[in-house]
């Protein structure tokens, strides 16, 4: 046996190929070689834990229980996340987007504004979606504000929906956010109900198509790199189908959608790419779009 193939802790590099095909499969999460070393660290740590000696038990783990194969995959998702983790995003949503809607939808009956965060892990990024509208938004009451917030894992969506946070993950929440949408208690600071009501989360795996019904926002920051070139050609596409026309995609700064046939209209703000959906009119007239590009 080569030394590439002999197992490491009870891990063969065949079998490290068995788990990451599985989770393609299912998922359509990709871990591709730049992220070898870390799928593979990852998964030792995961045998450890469960106390497993090799990994065909893991295999036969997680085709059998659902429970060992989330527990597996959510431990190779899991990234630290934080509150307004980035401020010119934020900055353009507040400065730039919101008042636009604002002006767009402020003699509808209701005033609905539908919001998607796609890959909200721990659920940071929906709350900081939720206190940028109830602090920068004319008359927010007075607003049908619905955020769906969506991950593929779990347990991270129960913490989601606790919403208790401490530490470095609220290093960006200013003193008066901090009074005005938390109450303080043992465990940290928690959420307040009248911010929480705004915000429904949901196991969704994006690589299904579910019908989420039409977006005037989505955010899905850091969650294309997960995806091969197929299926991010793919969600683009969907995501482009679900907004409102006039509607925004934020995605995180290493994801690029330049290269894809959809017709986004890209606008830089600052170091901050927005893509917006055009409006029919806007198709009809290219210059419309093109003036709007940076």
């Amino acid at each position: 046996m080569s030394e590439r193939q002999a197992p490491a802790h009870g891990l063969s590099e065949h079998e490290l190929s068995e788990i990451r095909m599985l989770i393609e499969e299912r998922t359509g999460i990709c871990f591709d070689e730049s992220r070898e070393r870390f799928f593979s660290t990852r998964v030792k740590e995961h045998l450890r834990v469960k106390g497993l000696d090799r990994g065909t038990d893991l295999l036969r783990a997680i085709r059998k229980s659902n429970v060992d194969y989330e527990a597996l995959l959510e431990g190779l998702l899991t990234q630290e996340t934080s509150f307004f983790r980035y401020p010119s995003v934020y900055q353009a949503f507040e400065k730039r987007v919101l008042p636009e809607l604002h002006v767009k939808k402020f003699w509808q009956n209701p005033r609905t504004l539908r919001i998607w965060s796609a890959g909200c892990s721990t659920g940071e990024e929906p709350y900081s979606i939720a206190i940028t509208i109830a602090d920068s938004l004319s008359f927010s009451d007075s607003w049908n504000v619905e955020i769906l917030a969506t991950d593929v894992g779990r347990q991270a969506l129960k913490l989601a929906e606790r919403g208790v946070y401490s530490g470095r993950s609220l290093g960006s929440v200013s003193p008066e956010q901090l009074s005005r949408h938390f109450t303080k208690g043992s465990g940290g600071y928690q959420v307040k109900p009248k911010l929480r009501k705004l915000v429904t989360f949901t196991q969704m795996n994006l690589a299904s198509a579910v019908y989420v019904g039409r977006m005037d926002m989505i955010f899905c920051m850091n969650v294309l790199i997960y995806f091969s070139e197929e299926r991010r050609r793919t969600l683009v596409q969907r995501f482009y189908d679900t907004l409102e026309p006039g509607g925004y995609l934020f995605l995180g700064h290493s994801e690029s959608i330049s290269k894809m046939a959809v017709k986004f209209q890209a606008i830089v703000l600052n170091d901050c790419i927005l893509y917006r959906k055009p409006t029919a009119e806007e198709l009809r007239k290219p210059e419309l779009v093109a003036e709007g590009r940076a």
